[in-house]
């Protein structure tokens, strides 16, 4: 579905490049896991993908179109799950996923439904109610993650959406994204844990200094060592 080819990008005023001839694919039905230290440009590239940043060197394609004629007919299809809390702390849980939908351009019962179906899936049926600030860190992630699937988006991106959970919420996120994949989403997957990226990836990509260490199967790359 994703194809980024030669992707490079300097901040303004930065000494260093914050990618450099970064090349990638991503499937449909599968989680592609973007592994790397802090630093590493995993962020500058995510902020790429989803529109935040505009190719300067390189291009991204979707199903072979340029990824900015893509986002102007179709803006749902790539949804962005990003490290900060990304909704409105004085507003529950449903006025939240209430506002999100009407921003994604949901309306009526097909509004109603995928607010119920998102619920569902970030398992939030007790919240509906609660202030998003009185949430707990997990649940807090929860409602990223129910957001981020509203409009029913192809294209997932996480950027490490398990820093500062405890285990139980990050074991349930990992298998809800896993299980995206499953049902036909591709999805891009960040983090500097390798047991997470081991946990649920298909295919794994080493970032450092904005550089492309390693592009390989999960398998492929534990065989290696």
């Amino acid at each position: 579905m994703l194809s980024v080819e030669h992707l490079s990008h300097r901040y303004a005023g930065a000494p260093d490049a914050a990618l450099t001839d970064v090349s990638l694919t991503a499937a449909r039905g599968s989680v592609l896991g973007l592994l790397g230290p802090n630093g590493a440009g995993k962020t500058t590239l995510l902020a790429h993908l989803g529109g935040a940043l505009a190719p300067r060197q390189g291009r991204i394609l979707v199903d072979g179109e340029p990824l900015a004629r893509v986002r102007d007919r179709a803006p749902t299809r790539i949804a962005l799950a990003p490290q900060d809390h990304a909704f409105f702390e004085d507003l529950s849980v449903r006025e939240n996923l209430s506002c999100f939908a009407a921003a994604a351009r949901l309306h009526g019962a097909r509004r109603r439904a995928r607010i119920d179906e998102c619920v569902r899936i970030a398992e939030l049926e007790r919240f509906v109610d609660t202030r998003a600030e009185r949430l707990s860190g997990g649940l807090k992630r929860r409602l990223n993650l129910a957001i981020t699937l509203l409009a029913e988006p192809e294209l997932l991106l996480f950027d490490e959406p398990t820093v500062g959970v405890d285990p139980q919420s990050r074991t349930f996120l990992l298998e809800t994204i896993a299980a995206l994949a499953s049902a036909g989403a591709a999805v891009i997957y960040t983090s500097h844990y390798m047991e997470e990226i081991e946990a649920i990836a298909d295919r794994v990509l080493i970032l450092d200094h904005g550089r492309v260490l390693r592009d390989d199967t999960l398998d492929a790359l534990l065989d290696s060592g």
